[in-house]
């Protein structure tokens, strides 16, 4: 087992407990939520609200707009476009902004001769 050293260069072995109270995880567990938890929020609103209307304006839903496609269906194909989306989103802003912190993180932790 290799052995880690503290942020401070110390060569014990850094605890989890260690890792969670540095302010660099803080950091990257902040970025994390701020992106997180309001992309979340915005699509759960999205998703609620589909439903709602779903089940209270059907007169709405079912009003067609080309052919046989009506706006129930639409919006239905609107959440798997948006899941696509956010999920794109995510990963392209994990790339830029959560991966190198948290890789960053990783060396401090590990050493940096890995």
């Amino acid at each position: 087992m290799s052995e880690t050293r503290r942020a401070d260069g110390d060569p014990e072995l850094m605890t989890y407990r260690d890792v969670q109270l540095s302010p660099d995880f803080s950091e990257l567990r902040r970025r994390f939520r701020r992106f997180v938890f309001p992309m979340t929020g915005l699509f759960l609103a999205w998703y609620f609200l589909y439903v709602l209307l779903a089940d209270y304006a059907s007169g709405f839903m079912s009003h067609r707009v080309v052919g046989n496609i009506n706006v129930a269906l639409l919006m239905g194909l609107g959440q798997f476009v948006s899941t696509f989306a956010i999920t794109m989103i995510y990963v392209h802003w994990a790339d830029k902004e959560i991966d190198p912190a948290a890789e960053k993180l990783r060396k401090l932790i590990e050493g940096e001769d890995k």
